[in-house]
This record gives structure tokens, sequence and C-alpha cells, in this order.
């Protein structure tokens, strides 16, 4: 993986998925896709909600969140007024759900989120929030199918638990075979050179908070 598609600044390591839109690296779409077929054996849709996500994605997001013009939760899904936070309680607020641009694993085409539509009740939008997955929620089915299924075929939840740094993530899958090497691969350095020349909101508390930020927010996804 080079600098650039660590840090999603380039689409060249993509392939398509069956799905439109969607694309992650060829070994993962070819994992994914044998992940899918078991899981329609089982009786279960298994689509992706998003999968690859660009550097210019993600601060959109991240500005968004940031600006108070897309809707911030706390731990436990509940709105939060992000312009009523100090900058650095902010920014380690929207780390809770959302990653800092550089640093998310959708940039690497080896992580995709998942449902599955079929199990989502008429009227109702896909929320992307750990009750859903949980025992009662929509897709508790599914997720207790990947769970006994999909390391199988390469796959880990990396935010399967909370630690107090990102929150739960039961929709987010990674191929391990590949998400490893580039979660080792990406450094404080190299995300503070990125930051630092494109218009991150916040960017002079992220780069004083770096290495926390890793300490508590990537990092501990590497030892799973």
């Amino acid at each position: 993986m080079t600098p650039e598609a660590l840090l999603g600044l380039t689409e060249d390591h993509l392939v398509a998925l069956a799905e439109p839109g969607h694309r992650l690296q060829p070994e993962a779409a070819a994992a994914f896709a044998a992940l899918q077929a078991a899981a329609a054996g089982a009786g279960f849709t298994l689509t992706p909600a998003s999968s690859f996500r660009g550097f210019d994605r993600q601060l959109a997001i991240w500005n968004g969140k940031f600006e108070g013009s897309r809707p911030l939760l706390d731990a436990a899904s509940q709105p939060l007024d992000a312009l009523a936070l100090p900058e650095p309680e902010r920014i380690l607020a929207i780390l809770r759900w959302s990653a800092l641009p550089g640093t998310s694993r959708h940039h690497w085409g080896t992580d995709l989120d998942v449902y599955d539509p079929t199990l989502l009740p008429p009227g109702q939008r896909l929320r992307l929030e750990p009750w859903e997955y949980q025992e009662g929620g929509y897709f508790y089915p599914l997720s207790r199918w990947l769970q006994a299924n999909m390391g199988r075929f390469g796959f880990y939840l990396p935010f399967a638990r909370d630690d107090g740094g990102v929150a739960m993530e039961p929709w987010h899958l990674s191929y391990r075979p590949l998400a490893g090497a580039c979660a080792a691969a990406l450094t404080p350095a190299l995300v503070a050179d990125a930051i630092r020349t494109r218009p991150v909101a916040g960017k002079t508390h992220i780069l004083n908070l770096l290495d926390e930020i890793f300490a508590r927010f990537i990092r501990p996804t590497t030892e799973e």
C-alpha cells in the first residue's frame, strides 16, 4: 500500500463490488463475495452500506460534525451539541463515531459496513447504531451469523467492544489479511503531513492531540 492509498488519497487499489458504488481491494472483494454467498445460503441478504471512503469524503463528514451541520452523538447514541463543546472535547466526541480524515479504515479498501435490507422494517431507515445489531434489534440474527462465520472468510470486527475509544460497531467488517498491514503502516507522522496541508476543521488541536488519538482510537484495533 502506498502512503496515498493508506490516507484515502487515491482509488488505484480498488475494484468494484457487485453493488453499484461500492469498492474494495481485489482480494477483499473476492472474500466478501464468498461471505455473501455463504450468508445467502443461510437466508441473509448481506449488503454493504459503506465500503471504500476517500479522504475528501471523510473530510466532509468530519468538518460537518465539527461545525455542527451533521449530527453528533454521545457514547449512548444521544445527540450532542457540537458547538457547545470546547474544541479538544469536540474532537474526542467526534472520534467516538467518525474517524479523522486520513485514519479511516475505509480508506484502505479492506473494510466495509454491512446490513441486511430485508430485515429492516418498512418505513425504517438504516441508522448504523449498535442497538440495531444487538438482541432485539433488526439485524441481530445477521450479527449472530456473522460472528459465527465471518472468520472463515478472513473477516473480523475491529470495533467489537467499547474500550473508551471508538464506539462499538457490530456492522463494521475488516478483511484481516490486508488490514493488519495497513494498520501497521499508518503512522502519526504520515497523517500529520496530510492534515497540515488540507482544510481539516480543528487541525491545530488535532495535531496537538495526534499521539493520544492514535493510542486511544486507532492503535487498539490492531490488537484484535
